[in-house]
This record gives C-alpha cells, structure tokens and sequence, in this order.
C-alpha cells in the first residue's frame, strides 16, 4: 500500500524546510556590520558625553581659582590638568566683574578607527564672579 507524500512535508527536518537551512547564518552576516556599527556609535556617543563632563569640571576648577584671584598662568595649568588629553582652554574676562574659563576637547571614533573618522568638539564653560567686584 503506497502511501501518497507530500513533497514540502517529506523536506522538512524539525518543523525547518531544507531550502531554508543556513539562513539565519547569512542573513547574521549581513546584519553583522550593522551591529558593529550601531556598537561603535553608542561607544563614542557615551566617550563624548564623559569628555562633555571631565571638560566642565576642569572649566569649573579654572573659573573658582580666577575668581579667587589666581594667576591666570596658575588657572590654565590647573584646567589642564584635570581636562582630557588634547584638550584647549581659554580664559576670558567679561564684564562687572565675571570670569570664564571654557574648556574644549575632540572626541573621535573609538576603536581602531580613532583619527580615521567623524570627530565631534564638546566642552564646558564656567563663569564666576570675582571676590572683592561689586555684584
């Protein structure tokens, strides 16, 4: 007694049909890099946002130490040394008696693509009154 099959069925392995085997293995090869990319973007996003917040610190430290009366000279050092590498800091005296200290640095592609992308500048600025000026 012969028995009539289904051809579909008959190339199914576990619920899978045989024409579909290694499909989820390139369609993760082409989705791979888009991973990878969507990775490396988040990485840099959060490195910019902590090179954002180590730059208003060190502006932060700069404009409190000027307002104190600090050497200018004494300030820059001071916000360099608490900023991110590379960084470049400004000092500026504004009117009735305010101080400010920008601090700005560049933030590239992590990774070994480090110089060889977009790069974004963040920085901090900080302003603050002078002891002894009128308010």
């Amino acid at each position: 007694m012969a028995r009539d099959v289904d051809p579909v069925t008959a190339s199914k392995h576990c619920g899978v049909a045989v024409r579909d085997r290694g499909s989820a293995t390139a369609e993760t090869a082409v989705v791979l890099p888009a991973l990878v990319l969507v990775t490396v973007l988040c990485v840099w996003a959060v490195m910019s946002v902590a090179v954002h917040v180590a730059c208003l610190d060190a502006a932060r430290a700069g404009a409190r130490g000027l307002a104190r009366g600090e050497p200018e000279a004494q300030v820059v050092s001071v916000a360099e040394a608490r900023s991110p590498g590379g960084a470049r800091v400004r000092v500026s005296h504004l009117d009735g008696g305010l101080v400010a200290v920008e601090v700005t640095a560049r933030v590239s592609l992590p990774g070994p693509w480090r110089g060889n992308g977009p790069v974004v500048t963040v920085g901090g600025r900080a302003v603050a009154l002078q002891e002894g000026a009128a308010a």
